[in-house]
């Protein structure tokens, strides 16, 4: 996520509350008839207990694929959506929990049968019929229905669903996707997606992946969305209202890879040229990329920006980045589509790792002014070091206001030091071992943990096995108590 008007916009933590449907869903849960198959199982728990957000995610079970059938009407504001949840149980599980916010749930199938279940706040915990063994594959449908919220963080900024003049935008980081669809709602459980959203006849419905299917009937069109690359929840993305796909902007990158946009029709002439010129540089910025971070992880590519919708900050959704128009330009479209090796592909294990993320994409901005007739990487660092990179004191003394790697709380992931600070680390680590060995450990990193998670302990060890002799690892050994884990500025750039 990026958004530089200044420094980056901080995100908040995750806003909880006891849904009003959860007391008639209780009693309705208790008249289903239903058998408690707990005698030979343990219920799984509630959260993965990551140190930001503890109630984020389940326990118990792994997802491998959500099957999302969403109808949505933007007079009413209404939902109506079916949820097939393909999963393994790592435990005999006489229950298990998703993650969902305020909607109704309808009822709850487990494999087959009615399954009991009840809420507690964003809580479903879902009661099989029988046992549900370790090692097995299940499925778990849910029907729900309801008004989607939109979850407002401690900063002020927004996520979940977000309404404007005409359309209807959905984003996740770190906790708003429950605000749609139920799920495990954490990045350590990444799955495969298929989104099929049904809207009024002449809105268009853009999500994640590649389109394979537009039908209409009875006035009313139905967009099928296919991402067959894992992804965590908070990437998933749904975009509803008039938008200009055109020919002329879907193009492909020189490895053959599609590229997708859409944007907002209603923009002022001047802001929308601007706009297709900016992502009309995807295929460029792509390649580059390959270059530099070797070979794209996902099937398709692209962008999404609207206007309409009160949404304040770039995000990394999976496959297409969204942004406001005012985020639209060179260095967010860049920052946003590193994501997708670091952050998206690479995925953090936990919302205390993110540093990885935005570390990463902090630094591909450096690199790419570096390698395109701006400011070198050394520059950037040397600017941000003596506290002249910002025009505002305040946002360049708010660097050191914590080392990235140890963020205080919840409300701080994505303060200035993840971002500014984590672009120092990389910058640090690429002087410590020079040039050819740092563009190797970087496509190394990213190969090994290609489509799936680490945490800075994993990074820091596979930096320091690459490093290239024991002169180095010692040196790195110093980068990671000063600049990663150090408090205040170091004493020396």
């Amino acid at each position: 996520m990026n958004y530089r008007a200044t420094a980056p916009l901080t995100r908040g933590s995750r806003a909880r509350r006891i849904a009003p449907a959860a007391l008639a869903t209780l009693t309705l849960a208790a008249l289903t008839g239903c058998t408690d198959g707990g005698v030979d199982g343990t219920p799984g728990a509630a959260g993965v207990r990551d140190p930001f957000f503890p109630k984020l995610g389940n326990g118990g079970y792994d997802v491998a694929h959500y099957g999302l059938t969403v109808g949505y009407d933007p007079e009413s504001r209404h939902l109506t959506g079916t949820a097939e949840i393909t999963a393994r149980a790592g435990e005999n599980l006489s229950a298990f929990n998703l993650d969902l916010k305020g909607l109704e749930v309808k009822d709850v199938n487990v494999e087959g049968k009615k399954a009991r279940f009840n809420r507690s706040g964003d809580e479903l915990t879902v009661r099989p019929r029988d046992v549900l063994d370790r090692g097995e594959t299940f499925r778990a449908t849910v029907r729900y229905s309801g008004t989607p919220q939109t979850v407002t963080d401690a900063d002020g900024s927004k996520e979940g669903w977000l309404e404007g003049n005409g359309s209807s935008l959905a984003v996740g980081e770190p906790a708003g996707s429950m605000a749609w669809f139920p799920s495990n709602n954490h990045p350590s459980d990444k799955a495969a997606y298929d989104i099929k959203i049904t809207v009024p006849k002449g809105l268009q419905a853009i999500s994640n992946g590649e389109l394979a299917q537009e039908t209409t009937i009875n006035g009313r069109t139905t967009f099928a969305w296919h991402n067959a690359e894992p992804m965590a929840s908070y990437l998933a993305t749904v975009a509803i209202g008039e938008y200009d796909t055109r020919k002329s902007m879907t193009s492909k990158t020189t490895s053959g890879v599609p590229v997708f946009t859409a944007i907002d029709p209603t923009l002022p002439k001047g802001e929308y040229e601007k706009t297709e010129k900016v992502l009309a540089k995807i295929p460029e910025i792509m390649d580059w990329a390959e270059l530099n971070f070797g070979e794209y992880p996902f099937s398709s590519t692209g962008a999404i920006v609207d206007d309409r919708v009160d949404l304040g900050y770039a995000l990394e959704t999976q496959t297409k980045p969204v942004f406001p128009v005012d985020a639209a330009d060179t260095s967010t479209l860049v920052h946003e589509l590193a994501h997708q090796w670091f952050g998206n592909s690479v995925t953090p294990k936990s919302w205390q790792d993110m540093w990885l993320n935005e570390g990463f994409a902090t630094y591909a901005e450096w690199l790419w002014e570096e390698d395109n007739g701006g400011d070198s990487a050394q520059d950037t660092f040397d600017a941000l070091y003596e506290g002249e990179y910002y025009e505002s004191k305040a946002d360049n003394e708010a660097i050191w206001e914590f080392p990235p790697a140890k963020q205080p709380d919840a409300a701080s992931i994505s303060n200035a030091p993840v971002y500014d600070r984590g672009g120092m680390v990389i910058h640090k680590i690429r002087e410590t071992v020079g040039d050819e060995t740092f563009y190797d450990i970087i496509q190394g990193w990213v190969k090994t943990y290609r489509h799936s998670n680490a945490n800075t302990k994993d990074f820091t060890a596979y930096v320091e096995k690459h490093a290239g002799d024991d002169e180095s690892r010692e040196e790195l050994k110093q980068v990671w108590a000063d600049w990663l884990y150090g408090e205040g500025k170091p004493d020396s750039p």
